[in-house]
């Protein structure tokens, strides 16, 4: 079927003068059949053009630098195609579904990100599972190998050798003596007895004398442990153990060459120094986010009337209102009106907006489901809300979004990552140890700290919270945002660490609590009614 086509490829390179390698020929043929016919000549016209800007050193054309044009192209095209941009600038607020995030592997060969080629579909194979489970290992393990403190020192001696906490394949454990530091998943892979693995193999670990940090500490975290093999029981005997440490924001993009992990618009040099002057400037704009807008309940939709007439009459009303699920007050699936009602209900709401003609004309409307809301299944990351019951809501408010859960928001340079899930209750109780009380007793800084040492929102065991194997990637946190907006319905709370603002906002119509949050200063007001 592409064999037509690739000798269109073939023919149009050595017009040009090159000759292209099998694997560089596979890699634009992936990208052309993209395209709809009558776009596929024009397509491999644009590769062509844009590899004689590439330093080719021969007529040959490898794989390498037609990976680095496709790169570009692809990131080029989603930034124009999947983002929606608003607001008094064209770049100040853009809304990023994560289903239209581009997703990236490490190579650990040539020790760089690169594009992963084609599609992924939303039912993965086997192998998507375990490279879900390898795809993040590889994240943190090549984020750990920058770390001073993990580093194998240049020059050996007896003070290097002291302070050196170089990382051992669990591979190399068996026969050796004395402490080694390992990096693994923590695994259970017979019941009642867990074990840590690694690229190259597992062994039984024993957290009894473990010393750990702070964090929850749960089947399928990734941790760095110090310890010991215990050679007559053949387990490693854990002494010490945490997360991998987290890595500087501009560390991080200094490594991905250009690569564009959260999605949206690509900024050059110049643009970048451009945002951030209108940023600093904006300082009136301010985000209004409430979680749990009970639809079909009389009481919650009296509070949110509250809440905008409130807003309403501000001198500057807010830029964004972020509205997270659950929508109903029951799970849907468990819901016992019919399906047109919650739709009406959703139509009631978009009147109630459309009353207070300020905020329709200035601010915009952004929700994002809950995990009770309708949809497919549980699993994440979860889909918009269907058109089908949104349509009554946009006849009042035609501009609304519905994103993803997960969903992303740039602020001009700001990235900004929603997620409404209810997981903190889950996590204290699937923890293998009590968590640490060295640094803190709080049960949000230790859910932020696992979080963020594991680049990931959702680390929980798959068991407990499915998840689409091929988009796990839209739940990762590299590089680490400037903000993480949880929609949890445990108690308020704002916790900045390692310079991420982090908060979660509450549950509005069970709690009456919400959250203005000032992006050009990140300061998050905790509020109520």
């Amino acid at each position: 079927m592409n064999a037509p086509m690739k000798k269109k490829i073939q023919k149009k390179c050595k017009i040009r003068g090159y000759n292209i390698k099998p694997e560089a020929l596979d890699e634009i043929l992936s990208f052309v059949t993209r395209f709809e016919p009558t776009e596929q000549e024009e397509a491999i016209d644009l590769v062509l053009e844009n590899l004689e800007h590439e330093s080719v050193k021969s007529t040959v054309i490898d794989v390498e630098p037609v990976q680095r044009v496709l790169n570009l192209l692809l990131e080029a095209d989603a930034a124009e195609e999947t983002v929606e941009t608003f607001a008094s600038s064209s770049s100040a607020i853009a809304v990023i579904d994560v289903f239209d995030v581009l997703r990236y592997k490490y190579d650990a060969i040539r020790r760089n990100f690169y594009l992963y080629p084609g599609s992924s579909p939303l039912h993965g194979d086997a192998a998507a599972k375990s490279a879900l489970y390898r795809d993040r290992f590889m994240l943190l393990s090549q984020r750990l190998s920058r770390h001073q403190d993990f580093t194998k020192p240049a020059f050996e001696s007896e003070l290097s050798q002291f302070r050196s906490r170089e990382i051992s394949p669990i591979q190399s454990l068996v026969g050796q003596k004395g402490r080694r530091w390992v990096m693994g998943v923590i695994s259970q892979l017979e019941d009642g007895h867990f074990y840590l693995e690694d690229l190259t193999a597992s062994v039984k670990i024993s957290l009894s004398d473990a010393k750990i940090t702070t964090g929850f500490f749960l089947e399928n975290t990734i941790v760095v442990a110090e310890g010991e093999m215990v050679s007559a029981e053949g387990i490693f005997q854990i002494y010490s153990c945490g997360f991998p440490p987290p890595e500087d924001r501009d560390k991080s993009l200094q490594v991905l060459a250009g690569h564009n992990f959260f999605g949206g618009c690509t900024f050059t040099k110049e643009e970048t120094i451009r945002q951030e002057e209108m940023e600093k400037r904006a300082v009136n704009d301010m985000f209004v986010i409430l979680s749990d807008i009970f639809v079909d309940k009389e009481e919650a939709m009296g509070k949110l009337e509250i809440v905008l007439d409130g807003f309403e009459s501000e001198e500057v009303v807010p830029s964004l209102f972020v509205f997270m699920g659950d929508f109903c007050s029951v799970p849907y699936s468990q819901a016992s009106g019919p399906f047109s009602i919650l739709r009406l209900q959703f139509g009631r709401l978009g009147k109630i907006i459309a009353a207070r003609p300020r905020l329709k004309e200035n601010s915009r409307f952004l929700f994002i489901p809950g995990p009770g809301d309708i949809g497919p299944s549980t699993v994440l990351p979860r889909c918009r809300l269907p058109k089908c019951l949104t349509e009554e809501f946009q006849k009042y408010i035609p501009e609304a979004i519905f994103s993803s859960n997960p969903c992303r928001v740039k602020f001009y340079t700001q990235e900004i990552v929603f997620f409404r899930q209810d997981q903190l209750y889950s996590m204290s109780r699937s923890s293998l140890v009590p968590p640490s009380v060295t640094e803190t007793t709080d049960p949000f800084q230790h859910f932020v700290a696992t979080i963020t040492h594991q680049s990931h929102l959702c680390p929980l065991p798959l068991t407990k919270q499915p998840i689409i194997w091929n988009y796990d990637h839209g739940l990762d946190l590299y590089p680490t945002p400037h903000t993480i907006v949880l929609g949890e319905r445990s108690p308020q709370k704002a916790f900045k660490y390692t310079g991420t603002t982090c908060f979660n906002t509450g549950s509005f119509s069970m709690d009456s609590t919400f959250v203005v949050y000032r992006p050009c200063s990140q300061e998050v007001e905790l509020s109520s009614l």
